[in-house]
């Protein structure tokens, strides 16, 4: 069975090295587009494909949008670990307010663990447009 891949690759997007810069339901502006409110984001799709894609052991990547699925999937991933069934509904909020606010390791970061998938940034420009995905 293979993998689900982004509704989005098809798309006329902003790239950010080999990521769609991919509009999104919010209040705030932003570097990202606004997406109207009647369709799903890429957000809703991440959220949407989280079980079944983080299941398999090969993803292959068929366009920019699709690392930008695989980057919200591990984002979400550590977002449920760092939480836990037993954990009381107050305190899960606090710990998740506080790791949206952290720095989450970035493609191009030393630390970031899928950085042979990811392009480096080529210019200022990108490199902090990337800083704000």
């Amino acid at each position: 069975m293979p993998a689900y891949h982004s509704q989005y690759n098809e798309g006329d997007y902003q790239s950010v090295g080999n990521m769609f810069l991919l509009p999104i339901k919010t209040k705030f502006r932003g570097n990202a587009p606004f997406a109207d409110s009647s369709t799903d984001d890429i957000i809703d799709e991440a959220l949407d494909l989280f079980r079944a894609n983080c299941l398999f052991r090969n993803f292959e990547i068929k366009g920019n949008a699709d690392r930008v699925l695989i980057y919200l999937i591990l984002f979400i991933s550590q977002c449920l670990g760092s939480i836990n069934k037993l954990t009381p509904q107050g305190e899960a909020l606090k710990t998740l307010n506080t790791l949206a606010v952290s720095n989450f390791s970035i493609p191009s970061d030393p630390a970031f663990p899928l950085n042979a998938m990811y392009q480096a940034p080529t210019d200022k420009f990108q490199t902090g447009k990337r800083r704000v995905l």
